[in-house]
């Protein structure tokens, strides 16, 4: 059974060529280092850039798309795997199980929710799995700095900086994903406690 990355994403059509351009490089990375995709199952944005350049590299993709966004005609049908599920909620929680490991590339307020939903569910001890942020032209600085200050001010430990990784490169990515910073829960979440 292969390994699937789950990456979140932008889905809007809109964004700079850049953007296009490192999501097309990431699916076909992702093959070559012997990943396959579960994703959003979406056909626009990062998120068709990336499927699309998975399948056209050899790489599987598996969708997972709520009924209503494929009732939109907004689901990649040429998914080797597309699972319809009844909610936002349900989508992530099937990409979350499947998944070996998490990637967010740019993206809006979704990617925002998916990539916090992880952080959370590894910070309390309930998934174990790496988590990659690509900061491509700096996106996520300001999110990185406001995770910082919640460290800083004590509202999560320090240990927050090793919960997650931060890519500049594409290349970064697969080193992050593959020798993952070791993670440790604080003790309150810890079995045994």
């Amino acid at each position: 059974m292969s390994k699937l990355l789950c990456i979140y994403c932008g889905s809007s059509r809109h964004v700079a060529p850049a953007y296009f351009e490192a999501a097309e490089e990431v699916g076909r990375g992702l093959v070559a280092r012997g990943w396959d995709l579960v994703y959003g199952g979406g056909n626009v944005g990062l998120m068709g850039a990336v499927a699309r350049s998975v399948k056209a590299s050899g790489g599987r993709v598996v969708g997972v798309i709520p009924d209503f966004m494929k009732s939109r005609e907004l689901a990649y049908e040429e998914s080797d795997e597309l699972v319809t599920v009844g909610s936002m909620r349900e989508r992530k929680h099937v990409m979350e199980q499947r998944a070996h490991a998490f990637l967010a590339l740019p993206g809006g307020i979704g990617t925002l929710e998916e990539l916090a939903e992880v952080m959370t569910l590894r910070y309390i001890n309930r998934l174990d799995k790496p988590v990659v942020l690509f900061n491509q032209l700096g996106y996520y600085d300001d999110l990185l700095r406001f995770f910082d200050r919640m460290a800083e001010e004590r509202f999560k430990s320090r240990g927050l900086r090793t919960l997650y990784g931060v890519a500049s490169t594409v290349g970064d990515i697969w080193t992050l994903l593959e020798q993952p910073a070791r993670f440790e829960s604080d003790p309150l979440w810890r079995e045994g406690r």
